[in-house]
C-alpha cells in the first residue's frame, strides 16, 4: 500500500492507497488526469474510490477540488454504504458526517463505525437526530475517554431522561429513586468528602475545598463561596462539574443545577445530599431546564410534600400532564388562585376550574 498526504485541520493527513489509487491522487499527476479522476468514474473499490476523492478535495487545482467535492458528496448508495460502515480514514468519515448531517440513517452508520474518531462522534451528538443520540449515548467507552461527547449530549434538546440516566450510570453516579441525604449522603465522612473535593478542585483551591464540600453554614462568607465557586466552575470540564454536583454542598448544587448541560443539571438534582427545602425551591424556579422539572415530578418521595405538589402544579416549566395531575391534591384556595392566574398554562387553569366545579365550589 502506498500513502498520499492531504491537508487537514491539524496538519497533514496521511491516506493509505493502493498503487493504482495513488496514481489518480498524486499531485505530480497531469492536471487533466486529476480532473478526470475527480469525476469519480474510476475502476476502484468503494472505500478506495472515496479515499481518492477525499485526497482530490484537497488538490491545489480549483477545478479538481470542486469536482471531487461534488463527487464525494453525491456518492451512489452502493458506494457510500461500505464507506460509512467500513474502515475508512477518520478524516474521511468526519467529512462525510458533515455532508450527511441531516440524514439520520447515514449519520447513524457513522456513529456506529469504530473507525470514526471521537471528535466526529461529538459532532454527531450535537445533531437533532434521535437515533444518533441513542447510539452515541450507549457507547460508554467513548464517553469515558472524550468529555466533548458528554458535553454535546447534555446540550442536545433530544437528550431525554433515559439517555441522561444512562450517562450518569456509565459515570457511576446514578442514584436510585428516593435516595436521600440521610442514607446515601452518609457514605462519605466530612474528611472523605473534603478529600474528594480537593482532588476535584486541585491545589489552587485547596483552602476552599472543605467549605465547598460542607452543607450550608451561616458562618461561611456566602459571597466568597459564590465568587470562588463560579470561578472554579468556569474552568471545569463536564465530568468535573458532574462530580461536583454530586459531592458538593448547597452552594455547588444551586449553581450547577442551572448549568446549560442537562447531564450536569440532572446530576445536581439527583445528588444524594439534596434536601427537601432545596427541592421545593427548585420546583418553584422557572429558570431551570425542563429535565430537572421532570425528575422532580417523577420522584414519588419528593412529591409527597404538599409544597412540592403546589410548586409543580403552578410552574409552567413542568410538562402540562404532570402539572395537571398534582391539581387533585391541592386545597380549594390554591385551586382558585390557579384558576385565575395568567402565569400558568391555560390547560392547567381550566382544569383547576373543573375540579372546583365538580366539588360544587363555584
Amino acid at each position: 500500500m502506498a500513502s498520499q498526504e492531504a491537508p487537514g485541520q491539524e496538519g497533514r493527513i496521511r491516506l493509505r492507497l493502493s498503487p493504482q489509487g495513488e496514481k489518480y491522487a498524486r499531485r505530480d499527476a497531469p492536471v487533466e488526469a486529476r480532473r478526470m479522476a475527480a469525476r469519480g468514474a474510476l475502476p476502484l473499490e468503494p472505500l478506495e474510490l472515496a479515499t481518492v476523492l477525499f485526497a482530490l478535495v484537497h488538490d491545489p487545482d480549483a477545478q479538481v477540488k470542486e469536482t471531487a467535492r461534488a463527487s464525494l458528496e453525491n456518492l451512489p448508495e452502493h458506494v457510500l454504504d461500505p464507506v460509512l460502515t467500513g474502515p475508512a480514514h477518520p478524516a474521511l468519515l468526519s467529512f462525510l458526517a458533515r455532508v450527511h448531517k441531516d440524514d439520520e440513517a447515514r449519520a447513524s452508520q457513522i456513529a456506529l463505525n469504530a473507525a470514526a474518531d471521537d471528535r466526529t462522534i461529538a459532532f454527531l451528538a450535537t445533531l437533532p437526530l434521535r437515533a444518533v443520540v441513542d447510539i452515541v449515548s450507549q457507547n460508554q467507552q467513548r464517553m469515558m475517554r472524550c468529555e466533548e461527547i458528554v458535553d454535546a449530549l447534555g446540550s442536545n434538546p433530544l437528550t431525554g431522561r433515559a439517555v441522561i440516566e444512562r450517562i450518569l450510570s456509565f459515570l457511576g453516579m446514578s442514584p436510585t429513586e428516593g435516595e436521600r441525604a440521610d442514607d446515601a449522603g452518609a457514605e462519605l465522612s466530612d474528611d472523605e468528602a473534603e478529600a474528594a473535593m480537593l482532588e476535584l478542585l486541585g491545589d489552587e483551591l485547596a483552602g476552599f475545598a472543605g467549605r465547598l464540600s460542607a452543607e450550608h453554614d451561616d458562618a461561611i462568607d456566602e459571597e466568597e463561596i459564590a465568587s470562588n465557586l463560579f470561578a472554579a466552575v468556569q474552568k471545569m470540564t463536564v465530568m468535573q462539574k458532574v462530580k461536583l454536583a454530586r459531592l458538593g454542598g448547597t452552594e455547588a448544587r444551586a449553581l450547577l443545577i442551572r448549568d446549560r448541560n442537562k447531564v450536569v443539571a440532572s446530576a445536581a438534582i439527583t445528588s444524594p445530599k439534596i434536601t427537601e427545602s432545596e427541592v421545593v425551591s427548585y420546583a418553584q424556579s422557572r429558570g431551570l431546564c425542563d429535565e430537572v422539572m421532570r425528575i422532580i415530578a417523577a420522584n414519588r418521595d419528593w412529591t409527597k410534600s404538599y409544597q412540592v405538589k403546589l410548586a409543580l402544579a403552578t410552574n409552567p416549566k413542568v410538562p402540562q400532564a404532570q402539572a395537571i395531575s398534582f391539581l387533585n391534591y391541592l386545597q380549594d384556595k390554591e385551586l382558585r388562585t390557579i384558576m385565575r392566574s395568567r402565569d400558568v398554562p391555560s390547560a392547567v387553569s381550566t382544569h383547576a376550574r373543573r375540579i372546583l366545579q365538580k366539588k360544587g365550589k363555584l
